[in-house]
């Protein structure tokens, strides 16, 4: 593990056999990058970071890992966007993917195995969300495989609702000479929805749990009740593969989902996305969780080559 410096701040740089991560655990503890090197000097992009200009534009930032906290994607509140309703029924602000991914964390850990950050919580994610809480997010790497895990720690006296999750801009295609129609995506779940205007849920007739990835059926769409941890994605041409394990469980929360996404057919990733649920899940309660008082709660997710 080294300190460089990036655009006039100071970034970690992690060196684990053949791969190469780097990260900010300050700005929003996010992963930037992830390659893999290969004996005869070529590489694989797996994690993909765009170029910038300043350091500012990385929270907007087409790549990496952004965080989603407490809540994934779009909430509302009675149609009334960018809104939730609260235990308390209080109706309170919550802007697109919540807090995390904009704002400031502290380090609380960094070492040679990756890096432990905590949320500084703003005005306004104390106004949003308004509890006494800890949210940790933990970063362990390996030569060919990363974990990562979001810990919710309740300090309060009431029960506190989250359903956090990834935004991974993976590199896809990654083999030269490789279109997405190449690679095909195996998603073991027993629901697919698309997340209406009005905050509900629209079922989606006919998914299939093996899509290729240039399919446009599969862009913005929420799969959901997985009936085994694993995830896939397989470039054809050579066999080569990415695994996503999320959670710890042989059959996971049956709320966790698995959202795809992509900018346009030219972007240069496509995004395979384990959150805790679906969007909206304060209002929609599909895959909302609870921490009790006093209690910690963790979404654990694991990254293959």
């Amino acid at each position: 593990m080294e300190e460089i410096e990036y655009l006039g701040e100071t970034i970690y740089r992690w060196q684990v056999g053949a791969s190469t991560f780097l990260a900010s655990p300050t700005r929003g503890a996010r992963l930037m990058n992830w390659n893999l090197s290969y004996p005869d000097g070529s590489f694989r992009d797996i994690v993909h970071w765009p170029q910038i200009g300043k350091i500012e534009e990385l929270v907007k930032a087409r790549g990496g890992n952004p965080i989603l906290f407490p809540f994934s994607a779009r909430t509302y509140s009675k149609g009334e966007f960018q809104k939730w309703v609260a235990p308390s029924g209080e109706t309170l602000p919550m802007p697109m993917h919540g807090y995390a991914r904009q704002g400031q964390f502290e380090i609380s850990r960094v070492d040679q195995t990756g890096f432990a950050a905590r949320l500084l919580p703003d005005a306004a994610a104390q106004e949003g969300y308004p509890f006494e809480y800890d949210f940790e997010v933990i970063y362990r790497f390996q030569e060919k495989e990363l974990s990562v895990e979001l810990r919710l720690s309740n300090h309060d006296t009431v029960s506190i609702p989250w359903s956090a999750g990834h935004h991974f801009y993976f590199t896809i295609p990654w083999l030269d000479g490789t279109s997405r129609g190449d690679y095909e995506l195996r998603i073991p779940a027993k629901h697919a929805v698309r997340h209406a205007p009005n905050g509900s849920l629209d079922p989606v007739k006919g998914h299939k749990k093996l899509e290729s990835i240039d399919n446009p059926a599969i862009v913005d769409r929420i799969h959901y009740q997985l009936t085994s941890p694993l995830v896939e994605c397989r470039c054809k041409t050579d066999d080569s593969k990415l695994e996503i394990e999320v959670g710890t469980q042989a059959t996971p929360n049956p709320g966790y989902a698995l959202v795809t996404w992509t900018e346009s057919d030219a972007a240069p990733f496509f995004c395979i996305e384990p959150w805790m649920g679906p969007p909206n899940a304060p209002e929609n309660e599909i895959g909302l969780h609870e921490v009790g008082p006093g209690e910690t709660q963790a979404f654990s997710i694991t990254v293959r080559v």
